[in-house]
């Protein structure tokens, strides 16, 4: 195990935000990241766990012993006739794993395609899109606790999946550090192409049916028209949570404004945060080397040499203006270091 110190975050971040790390390694294993975990202790230094870096905006230097995740692997634990259950390295590059699961005819996450970051953060986030989320595929995960190295494993129920949400942002942050993800994927799989433009998409793209192929393919075309690649225009994806409200909020709003768009859940309404963005007079809007993307207002961009403090600054204005605007609060899928 290699440690550096004052190592730049750049390339470990995708809105390629140049802050350092007091300390830095990288590991491929549990058995390096408890010697990591250990070092950090001896250091005496808060350790930081960092994965692809796609959910994150660093906002100054970390005086953390950053341990990069490069756990990889992706094996069939299991099956039976319908079902395959396959567990992946944390350090996995999601969209790598969604290939893969593909090329073996695994549905059941063709509809995530094109999501950036790696598998461990998969279940933290409980990362959704196009009518999926992961705790619709989880089995369990395995993790090491950080304060004594001991490898535990979390059921679904034991995860507490919510909207862009787990205990791993909540009660249980910064105590577990997920090594592995099984999921239970499906030999026949049953698609979800009822969201969005999916349908459309496959049939404009010329698939002569549907198919977990075509599902990804369709995604993947929605997205990279949407949404800007990282290695071109620095981004994390969608930067704010769509707000769920309470139908008489919904409705009274509906009244002021015919055309907000508006979802049942179990929870409320769901209400697209874009929408609320563009709306307030955001969308395309650049201060400098920052700004709001052109063709998605949830996205804010690093043009080059931006900062990630005015990156805060500006979400923190665009929050401010959509509750001044519709009273509703803007929560950020982005976490803020």
């Amino acid at each position: 195990m290699q440690i550096e110190t004052n190592k730049s975050l750049r390339q470990f971040n995708t809105f390629g935000l140049d802050h350092q790390a007091a300390f830095f390694t990288e590991v491929a294993d549990e058995k390096e990241l408890m010697e990591a975990l250990q070092a950090a202790r001896k250091a005496e230094v808060p350790a930081f766990i960092l994965g692809g870096g796609s959910n994150i905006l660093l906002t100054r230097d970390l005086p953390y012993f950053v341990i990069k995740i490069n756990i990889k692997g992706i094996n069939i634990v299991r099956e039976d006739s319908r079902h395959v259950w396959v567990k992946v390295g944390a350090g996995e590059i999601w969209h790598e794993f969604v290939g893969h699961a593909i090329r073996h005819g695994w549905g059941g996450v063709e509809n995530l395609s094109l999501i950036p970051g790696t598998v461990g953060a998969s279940p933290m986030q409980n990362i959704g899109a196009y009518g999926v989320e992961i705790k619709d595929v989880f089995d369990h995960l395995e993790a090491v606790v950080r304060e004594d190295g001991n490898l535990v494993t979390f059921s679904g129920e034991d995860c507490g999946f919510g909207y862009r949400d787990s205990i791993f942002k909540q009660k249980s942050k910064d105590k577990y550090v997920i090594t592995r993800v099984v999921f239970r994927l499906d030999k026949f799989p049953v698609l979800n192409t009822t969201y969005g433009d999916v349908e459309f998409t496959m049939h404009e793209l010329g698939f002569p049916e549907p198919s977990i192929e075509a599902v990804s393919e369709a995604i993947i075309h929605i997205r990279s028209k949407k949404l800007p690649d990282p290695t071109v225009l620095g981004n994390a994806g969608s930067f704010f949570k769509n707000p769920v409200i309470s139908p008489e909020k919904f409705h009274q709003l509906k009244a002021i404004y015919p055309q907000l768009p508006g979802f049942d859940t179990p929870e409320g309404i769901k209400v697209p945060a874009a929408w609320l963005i563009e709306q307030s007079g955001w969308k395309g809007k650049r201060w400098g080397t920052i700004g709001v993307h052109a063709q998605q207002p949830l996205v804010l961009v690093n043009y080059g040499g931006g900062k990630g403090e005015d990156l805060l600054l500006l979400s923190k204005t665009i929050a401010k203006d959509v509750f001044e605007k519709f009273g509703v609060k803007l929560q950020t899928e982005v976490n803020l270091v």
